[in-house]
């Protein structure tokens, strides 16, 4: 099943982070052999960040979740544990979320991080959810951030152009009335496929060695073409399951927060779940594929701008390396 029992569990605040430079197809134009009209058409995506020099996954991380608590009116003291989904850390050991708790002051805190591909933000936000309904924490700093440009192969234009680094976060809390609520969500993975996008070299499997660093084993590699398939294929019917496992149909959610790969594969997907596109949250066309990031920082923008109201459903949807994928409700 995947409703959350146990107290409910409410979505007291949101924040975004964005990094300083901006890069438009122009700007990629001038750095790999590609134009703004192939970009466009093969992913939709018009502009994207990049962190600059002085900027880091945790710097990123931490505005996020600061603009989650000024947006809650909570303190870095109030935080019980905080989560960053990522699959760009500044470094492998120590993590990200121990240098996050540090950097905002959150003395009263723990710090992970969650490496679940681009469903990094959907795996934390089941977490934080089950804590707080089962009464171990009142207060969970989910944030998902990405500096996936620092491990991009610059030569090669089928990945270089369609990522952007950003963070999103959640500050999820026992619920009460005006929060919006989560009520269901679902994880899975198929490590069949956990091939299709991956970064091979520089760890246990491929220590870093003159052969992977000659052969680029250390850059973001990913079959573009396959990935396209294994979405279209297994999302589907699994969102139609969800929905159907919620009491729901596809046709009464009020919006879908999909993950902001390629608008190719959201165009694939909501026509085979004859959902029309324009309920669909979409901010891919300026910040790329931000990875563990997107679905938090499209959440935070829907907000923001008075798109999601007071009486609807949203699911959030996910998918990403491994092969990972979920979703989750939440009532506005």
């Amino acid at each position: 099943m995947a409703a959350i029992n146990g107290r409910p569990v409410g979505i007291r605040g949101v924040g975004i982070g964005i990094p300083s430079v901006m890069r438009t197809n122009a700007d990629m134009e001038k750095i790999v052999d590609t134009t703004n009209e192939w970009i466009v058409e093969r992913s939709g995506i018009c502009s994207r960040y990049a962190v600059a020099d002085d900027e880091s996954n945790a710097s990123l991380a931490v505005a996020a979740g600061l603009h989650a608590l000024r947006d809650a009116g909570a303190e870095p003291d109030d935080l019980d544990m905080i989560m960053v989904g990522t699959n760009s850390p500044d470094t492998v050991v120590p993590g990200v979320g121990p240098r996050v708790q540090y950097l905002m002051g959150a003395s009263k805190a723990g710090g992970m991080d969650i490496q679940a591909g681009c469903t990094g933000g959907l795996y934390g936000m089941a977490m934080a959810g089950g804590g707080i309904a089962s009464e171990i924490w009142n207060n969970v700093l989910v944030i998902g951030s990405e500096v996936v440009s620092r491990l991009l192969d610059w030569k090669d234009r089928s990945t270089c152009v369609l990522f952007g680094d950003g963070a999103g976060a959640l500050l999820l809390s026992p619920w009460q009335p005006g929060m919006m609520r989560l009520t269901d969500i679902d994880l899975r993975a198929d490590g069949e496929f956990c091939d299709l996008i991956s970064i091979p070299g520089g760890l246990a499997a491929e220590p870093a060695s003159e052969l992977t660093l000659r052969d680029r084993r250390h850059f973001v590699k990913m079959n573009g073409r396959e990935v396209f398939k294994f979405v279209n294929r297994k999302i589907p019917p699994y969102l139609e399951n969800f929905c159907s496992s919620c009491g729901i149909t596809g046709q009464e959610v009020d919006w879908w927060i999909f993950h902001q790969a390629n608008i190719r594969i959201l165009e694939g997907v909501f026509r085979r779940l004859n959902v029309p596109i324009e309920r669909a949250i979409i901010n891919l066309d300026r910040f790329g594929n931000t990875s563990a990031a997107s679905i938090l920082m499209c959440l935070q923008e829907a907000r923001a701008d008075g798109r999601i109201k007071s009486g609807q459903k949203i699911i959030m949807t996910s998918f990403g390396a491994g092969m990972t994928y979920g979703a989750a409700l939440i009532e506005s």
